[in-house]
């Protein structure tokens, strides 16, 4: 990447008539960026809550998804790992950048266990999907705001709703996984197993699968 920009700015030394293209794109690209920052709020401030809904409404889903922060968690504080990433589904949870999966089953087990017994804060991760899903709502509502209220497609009313979505996005997204996207009540549910996932790509993230049950009798 470096050494492009090195190339980029000796051929604008050498070659100024290049500012021309380069300064027309970047025009254009100036101009065209609030345009389409309004089509992806306005796609966002209706595609945000059928999302959320859609976990809100499956009491499974919200327990998997649950678990999966939990085991995150505890993969991350006890383990080491850093950076992992995971998603729920109705079957279970994915665990993604975790290479060992006894450490994975091991710390759903540990997870499913501190959860029963009140540690409900493990059901939250700072980096939840959540969270974002929160700022790209916030910056839709803030900047159709702006835009409805100065009737401009400004940059800068662009610049304040981030600056805001990202302010308000994480205390928004910790609330909606705590009352809507996650249920740390899960004493009905079971660890059944962990396996790996098969890789599309040769490079492609170690992906762990947990499969989870719902305990029939309870």
């Amino acid at each position: 990447m470096m050494f492009f920009f090195i190339l980029l700015m000796v051929s604008l030394v050498f070659f100024p008539y290049l500012l021309i293209p380069f300064g027309t794109f970047f025009l254009l690209l100036l101009l065209l960026l609030p345009f389409k920052f309004t089509l992806d709020s306005l796609i966002n401030l209706f595609s945000v809550p059928s999302q959320i809904y859609h976990i809100a409404t499956n009491p499974v889903l919200r327990k998997n998804h649950a678990l999966e922060h939990a085991t995150v968690n505890i993969l991350e504080q006890e383990y080491g790992y850093q950076g992992l990433a995971g998603y729920a589904e109705d079957s279970g949870f994915y665990i993604i950048g975790a290479v060992n999966i006894w450490t994975v089953e091991e710390a759903a087990r540990r997870g499913l266990a501190l959860l029963n017994q009140g540690f409900s804060k493990l059901a939250i991760h700072t980096r939840c999907g959540t969270s974002i899903t929160a700022a790209n709502f916030i910056s839709a509502v803030i900047f159709l705001f702006l835009l409805f209220y100065t009737g401009n497609f400004s940059i800068f009313n662009m610049l304040i709703a981030i600056v805001m979505a990202n302010l308000a996005g994480p205390l928004l997204g910790q609330l909606l996984q705590r009352y809507f996207t996650t249920s740390s009540n899960v004493r009905e549910m079971e660890i059944v197993s962990a396996g790996y996932t098969e890789r599309k790509f040769w490079n492609s993230p170690v992906k762990v699968f947990v499969k989870t049950e719902r305990i029939p009798y309870l």
